[in-house]
């Protein structure tokens, strides 16, 4: 391995670092949303507006940090975004009130979605070139999920060391805005001795923005990871879907979550970025046919025996299914290497990526919810199943028109256009 590869990987893992912590204290709920009711007064509807300010004011300002990560240096701005979050986070230690907690989720978005996220999807893309795409954006998830797993459970551990109390709950949140504020200066200081690729960088952010809307392929890019992240919406469901319909016990409830959302996101992003450079030699093509894959599996999900002798098989069924899901978040930013966009523009492109593609965080859990109240049991299971199954299948005729805009494309690499489909 040359000196320039190492110093890529090293940036690469300092990147992992900073974003599988970022987001902690904006989804305290994760693994502490009981102690939050209890310990900080909080109702089932105070924490869904906590949560609903973070997505709204995220979703507003995804295109103004696109536009900042094309202005200033990412290299600045990562660290500037880890270090704000920490900071929120020693002032949300105090258990404020309900209205200041409002603004300290809102500012968390500022810092994650805003500084941050755009600068780290920027810099991802900046450390290899479109064939290697997928197997970096892959890695990334993967990696996410790696340190998600450890922040996490280390967190828990401090929780449960200090008593399970409100001292406990205030130590993990300290425990999280330390680790943002280390990965900050972590980041502050050994990304800023690594080298960018050089690119020219705008004196008009606004221009980027503007030069970027006009490219097609933005579009196509933000709609296929708003299909993808729309049905992975739903894969929360699955969680009181095992536990209602096949009595899962309470102990196997806390296991399944954690392999659901933090195990499959270590195997699915770098598998399915190997398989999407490797096998498929295209993202968009990958991505299309796993839409695909989704169906045959929901299928297994609806019709295996409502028996609680076969829970297995349903757990089973259902984390296949998440797997593949995962897989395709792994890699859904990857083709803006694909369609052509221009490395100037990269940010305001991951900007506007980021306002749609994430947009279904915001109502696609309301849908879903409020499928299931109005529809108790079995019956809105399959309703929400049967929509999820929809969505992927306009997910595979987008991801379609967006392989089909890579093989129109002028200039395309040989390797996309083989095998054809």
């Amino acid at each position: 391995m040359t000196t320039h590869d190492k110093a890529k990987w090293l940036r690469f893992l300092i990147l992992i670092l900073g974003g599988g912590t970022i987001y902690k204290l904006a989804n305290l709920k994760d693994a502490f949303y009981v102690p939050m009711q209890e310990f900080m007064g909080l109702t089932h509807t105070q924490i869904g507006l906590l949560l609903s300010a973070n997505a709204i004011i995220a979703t507003a300002l995804f295109v103004v940090g696109g536009m900042l990560a094309d202005r200033f240096d990412t290299r600045k701005l990562i660290p500037v975004g880890l270090l704000g979050t920490g900071s929120l986070g020693l002032y949300l230690a105090s258990f404020p009130s309900f209205s200041n907690l409002l603004i300290v989720f809102s500012l968390l978005a500022v810092c994650a979605d805003c500084i941050f996220w755009p600068s780290l999807l920027k810099a991802i893309r900046n450390l290899g070139d479109d064939k290697e795409q997928g197997r970096l954006f892959g890695l990334l998830e993967g990696g996410r999920g790696v340190i998600d797993t450890l922040v996490a459970f280390s967190a828990l551990g401090v929780f449960i060391a200090m008593g399970s109390g409100a001292a406990g709950l205030k130590s993990a949140i300290l425990f999280y805005s330390v680790i943002d504020i280390l990965a900050g200066v972590l980041t502050w200081f050994l990304l800023k001795g690594n080298s960018e690729q050089t690119i020219a960088k705008p004196r008009n952010g606004l221009g980027n923005l503007l030069e970027a809307v006009k490219v097609p392929g933005i579009w196509l890019v933000s709609l296929n990871v708003f299909m993808v992240y729309i049905v992975y919406c739903g894969l929360t469901y699955f969680i009181p879907y095992l536990k209602e319909v096949y009595g899962l016990p309470v102990a196997l409830v806390g296991a399944y979550g954690i392999i659901n959302q933090y195990f499959l996101k270590i195997l699915g992003g770098p598998a399915g970025g190997f398989i999407a450079d490797k096998r498929f030699k295209s993202t968009s093509r990958y991505l299309k046919w796993a839409f695909m894959a989704l169906l045959p599996l929901m299928g297994v999900i609806m019709l295996i025996p409502k028996s609680p002798s076969f829970i297995y098989a349903g757990m089973a069924a259902t984390l296949s299914f998440a797997l593949i899901v995962f897989s395709m978040r792994g890699v859904f930013w990857a083709p803006m290497g694909e369609v052509g966009i221009p490395q100037h523009i990269t940010g305001s492109a991951f900007g506007i990526g980021c306002l749609i593609g994430y947009a279904p965080g915001m109502f696609a859990y309301v849908i879903y919810g409020a499928i299931l109240d109005h529809f108790p049991g079995q019956q809105g299971y399959n309703y929400v199943f049967g929509l999820m199954s929809l969505l992927a299948i306009l997910g595979f005729m987008v991801s379609s028109l967006l392989y089909r805009a890579v093989l129109n494309k002028p200039g395309a690499p040989e390797g996309v256009a083989v095998p054809q489909t």
